[in-house]
């Protein structure tokens, strides 16, 4: 596989997958099923297709939220169940959908699905808590939000994969934090408010980083941190390559050019509070 096909098809589905996490049809659903808060709402919306498990399950499966940020879900399945919330979910996708305008035409949404079920149906699972927990749900019967649900799919496969990768390189949950801020790849402003490590938390991690030559002692990234940070990325795109063999180079990218309407629909819409490339890193101006 061209691993540039594999990094632009994995930039371009987690682009496509990311506006359910700012749409506010998902505050809507929520509030619907009893939650109003945020963080609470977004794990139970994201962990359902798990099960009714207890926090530290989900936070062993997101890996880098700290756990005081996910301890906040608790309680969540006693005010729905995950089917409920898997549910509403796909209500709040189908509702924002239909408001941006996305435009897919059925053969273009079935021409997507022909290139991306088979990469879905013949996937390792292994290691793969939430590629394999979303796999596990029933698509709906709107066609469009199926094909979301099965870019999901592909969009937890990856990030299970890069979890490993994060594993085997030493790199905690804090620490990647750290330095996917430092390094451009996501707001701070944001991070710091969803994944909640206190000061003192990003201090040693900082310090841990500084250590390995990938901080500056301010918090600036060194050509070193650059370099592993990209290199990071490259060992999750040849982990992922395998995932995309069924369709091949020219099936990437064709998948690639059909979902791509999804994320521009949301971006015209002026979905995200900063820029996000499908094919690009998103830098972090908020």
């Amino acid at each position: 596989m061209d691993l540039k096909a594999v990094r632009d098809v994995s930039r371009t589905i987690s682009a496509t997958h990311l506006f359910v996490y700012f749409i506010p049809e998902a505050r809507e659903e929520a509030a619907e099923l009893g939650v109003t808060e945020y963080g609470p709402a977004y794990f139970a919306f994201r962990s359902a297709p798990m099960g009714a498990v207890p926090w530290q399950v989900t936070l062993a499966a997101f890996y880098n939220f700290s756990p005081r940020s996910v301890r906040a879900m608790a309680g969540v399945w006693d005010t729905a169940t995950p089917e409920q919330w898997q549910a509403a979910r796909f209500a709040a996708v189908g509702r924002a959908m239909r408001r941006v305008d996305v435009h897919l035409t059925a053969d273009q949404i079935a021409e997507a699905r022909s290139l991306i079920d088979p990469v879905v149906a013949s996937a390792d699972y292994a290691g793969k808590t939430m590629a394999a927990a979303n796999a596990s749900v029933p698509l709906p019967s709107d066609p469009l939000v199926a094909l979301w649900q099965q870019i999901t799919v592909l969009r937890e496969w990856r990030g299970d994969a890069h979890f490993t990768v994060l594993a085997a390189n030493g790199i905690g949950p804090c620490d990647c934090n750290v330095l996917q801020t430092a390094t451009g790849h996501f707001p701070e402003a944001i991070a710091r408010a969803t994944r909640l490590w206190n000061d003192e938390e990003v201090a040693a991690a900082t310090a841990r980083l500084v250590a390995r030559g990938w901080l500056n002692a301010d918090g600036t990234p060194t050509a070193a941190g650059v370099a592993a940070r990209e290199q990071i990325e490259v060992e999750t795109d040849e982990h992922c390559a395998a995932l995309w063999t069924p369709i091949g180079d020219g099936g990437v990218r064709r998948l690639t050019s059909l979902i791509t309407p999804i994320h521009d629909a949301f971006t015209a819409a002026g979905t995200y509070p900063f820029r996000v490339e499908p094919a690009g890193t998103p830098p972090a101006d908020l």
